[in-house]
């Protein structure tokens, strides 16, 4: 099911060269029961039970905070840091490697793109329309998913954890910049991606949570897509006030292009 208010026309009037994509990937770019990036790691089998169990706990823990919108901002920040902190040093003290962190992303039963995502992306390239992915994930899992499905374009752009290594075992994170839902808002684009969405005054922004909406510079005009798949009934009415256009039960994007005529139109 597709909901979506008037900003709708405004956005198929919209020119494809000043327009970009901002997006979320995991349950977002991917399907709502596929495994996280951060998830699927637990699914090799060279991984201990301890391990998983480590994850599973750390997760069940923490996931309520993150759908919770009842929580003070700065309450949900300090949450969040807490949260990632302990999945970095989880993975460090296991000394998981880079094997198994690449794993995940070549075997198709534990991460899976939302239906018609692969046909999206393509349009995106052909189009030449910029596409961020800003992700709380685990940019190494991420950027493999999307070679493995040939989907990494030229056009694409991926500002998410990337895990470092040290003798081949994960040992922190690039520039110790670890990002979590909450703090995408923050994430400092590098000057090439500045200079290709410079003249480009208009943002698709895509994601799966409220805070996602925080990614997208409010100098520019936003049309914000939210994929609501948990939950819906208690968590529809704050979609509403938040999103354009909602999208329920791991709306197709084949569906979603339907709408947004602007990018499948010649």
């Amino acid at each position: 099911m597709i909901l979506f208010n008037n900003k709708l026309n405004n956005l198929n009037k919209v020119k494809l060269d000043d327009i970009y994509v901002l997006t979320d990937f995991d349950g977002t770019l991917t399907k709502d029961n596929s495994d996280s990036s951060w998830a699927s790691i637990f699914k090799n089998p060279k991984v201990t039970p301890e391990f998983i169990s480590r994850c599973k706990e750390i997760f069940k823990f923490y996931h309520k905070f993150e759908i919770d919108n009842k929580l003070s901002a700065n309450k949900k920040i300090a949450i969040m840091n807490e949260w990632y902190q302990k999945n970095i040093e989880t993975l460090k003290e296991f000394k998981i490697t880079e094997e198994i962190i690449n794993f995940a992303a070549h075997n198709i039963n534990i991460m899976e793109f939302r239906e018609g995502a692969e046909y999206f992306l393509k349009i995106l390239a052909d189009k030449d329309i910029p596409v961020i992915i800003i992700s709380a994930g685990v940019g190494n899992i991420i950027k493999e998913f999307l070679i493995k499905h040939n989907c990494y374009y030229q056009n694409i752009y991926i500002c998410s954890n990337f895990l470092e290594y040290k003798n081949g075992i994960v040992s922190g994170v690039e520039d110790n910049n670890l990002i979590h839902p909450l703090n995408k808002n923050e994430v400092s684009l590098r000057a090439d991606i500045k200079r290709k969405i410079k003249s480009r005054n208009n943002i698709l922004l895509l994601g799966n949570n409220i805070e996602d909406i925080n990614m997208a510079n409010r100098n520019k005009t936003t049309y914000k897509l939210g994929f609501l798949d948990e939950k819906i009934d208690e968590r529809l009415e704050d979609f509403k006030n938040n999103f354009d256009i909602i999208c329920t039960n791991n709306t197709s994007y084949k569906e979603i292009c339907e709408k947004i005529n602007l990018f499948t139109s010649d």
